[in-house]
């Protein structure tokens, strides 16, 4: 068990700067959710300003020293950006490892990574966050090698071999995810000749869309109260109470201060997010900062150029945790809007309105109609049966005479298929 600490920088100057009480508490959360590691003590830093060299001034890294000392501390996370010049300071005068915010999730994204997509992705990650910190981190980049001078110029360093080896290894692992990419998109369009609505559960890490996810669809996606307990998009097809067949996905959570490496990385992650047909923003309503997490999740889905005309409902999920006189009052609030639903995932209060809002905003209410089907229509009446919108059935010398119960999105696709 390696020993950790976690060190929040609380920088004045950052116009960006978050509740740092709020930012060391999910600092501490990322770090206990990366196996392996012990928190022996947490910390917020006030700064002015960060120092260039080293981040902390003098002064408080030699009190930081002595603190990491006696508690036999082996690894410190700096919940931050930490450059390469400072983090090789850092590690020199403290002896011992040091992490930064992006090298965290990158740990615990590389432990969590199930599928091919994923473990490819967080190695793109990976090498590209491990590129940008070739600067001179390790005394044996600043030797020379190869070359005499007259044949090779003077040779190339070892931080340029490298950056090198690091760019072939990322052209590699491209072709690789781009095949996977192109095996989604033919999953994708399977999907489609199905076809069934796509409903995308998206939220801040340890939202509840696992929970979620897992009630609508009797699946046993691993839900725990952990950030990132989830990081591989997971997808099942689901009737919903309301009698709609859609295929609920449930995706990665989404973090403040997500490393860009990450979010260009796992766009190929998010593209089901992309082709969706309703997103459910889950939100954790009892946590403090809700808002915040909101405003992070609405923009990094703006960044991913989600189409503006997509509906979306809001769920603000876990009033379990609440006690009863503020889940009355967020209860009330949801309900001045249409779009908004207050739901226990964990015990399924509140989601039958919610059930009957998908249904509403996928176009799924039904109507009867009448069809007649040649005897060469076969697929076309299976499709009818598999769906279960078939109410009645008789036959005639010329074929079938059906009544069936569908949706203008049951129809539509009805009359797409050959």
């Amino acid at each position: 068990m390696t020993r950790a600490w976690v060190v929040h920088p609380d920088i004045k100057s950052d116009p960006n700067r978050r509740d740092a009480r709020m930012a060391l508490e999910e600092a501490v959360s990322l770090a206990h959710a990366l196996p392996g590691l012990e928190v022996a003590g947490s910390e917020v830093v006030p700064l002015p300003r960060p120092h260039a060299g080293a981040l902390f001034g003098t002064g408080k890294i030699a009190e930081l020293k002595d603190r990491f000392h006696d508690a036999e501390v082996e690894l410190v996370l700096v919940d931050g950006p930490v450059s390469p010049v400072q983090q090789r300071n850092l590690e020199k005068e403290w002896k011992v490892k040091l992490l930064d915010r992006t090298g965290l999730i990158l740990e615990i994204f590389s432990d969590r990574a199930a599928t091919r997509e994923g473990v490819l992705q967080v190695e793109m990650a990976a090498l590209s966050y491990q590129r940008t910190r070739l600067v001179r981190a390790w005394t044996h980049l600043e030797r020379q090698r190869g070359g005499l001078g007259f044949v090779g110029g003077p040779g190339e360093t070892q931080i340029e071999a490298d950056r090198r080896a690091i760019d072939e290894q990322m052209v590699r692992l491209r072709r690789q995810l781009d095949k996977v990419v192109r095996t989604r998109e033919l999953h994708r369009k399977a999907r489609a000749k199905v076809p069934y609505p796509i409903v995308a559960l998206v939220g801040y890490t340890n939202a509840g869309k696992s929970t979620l996810f897992n009630r609508l669809t009797g699946a046993e996606v691993m839900a725990k109260d952990m950030l990132f307990a989830t990081l591989d998009p997971t997808m099942r097809a689901v009737r919903l109470p309301t009698g709609a067949d859609v295929i609920l996905s449930d995706t990665v959570g989404f973090i403040s201060d997500l490393p860009t490496q990450l979010v260009a990385a796992f766009r190929a992650t998010l593209e089901e997010v992309l082709a969706a047909d309703v997103i459910v923003h889950v939100r954790d309503i009892s946590h403090p900062e809700s808002e915040a997490q909101a405003e992070d999740v609405n923009a990094i889905l703006s960044e991913l150029g989600l189409d503006e005309e997509t509906p979306r409902l809001e769920l603000w999920n876990k009033l379990d945790r609440l006690d009863p006189e503020a889940a009355e009052a967020v209860a009330l609030r949801a309900e001045r809007d249409e779009a908004v639903f207050a739901v226990s995932a964990l015990t399924g209060a509140g989601l039958d309105g919610f059930l009957e809002a998908v249904t509403s905003a996928l176009g799924e209410e039904t109507r009867q109609d009448r069809l007649r089907l040649g005897f060469d229509a076969g697929r076309r009446r299976a499709w009818l049966f598999e769906k279960g919108l078939v109410e009645a059935e008789t036959q005639d010398e010329d074929g079938y005479v059906l009544t069936v119960n569908w949706s203008a999105a049951d129809r539509a696709r009805f009359d797409s298929m050959e």
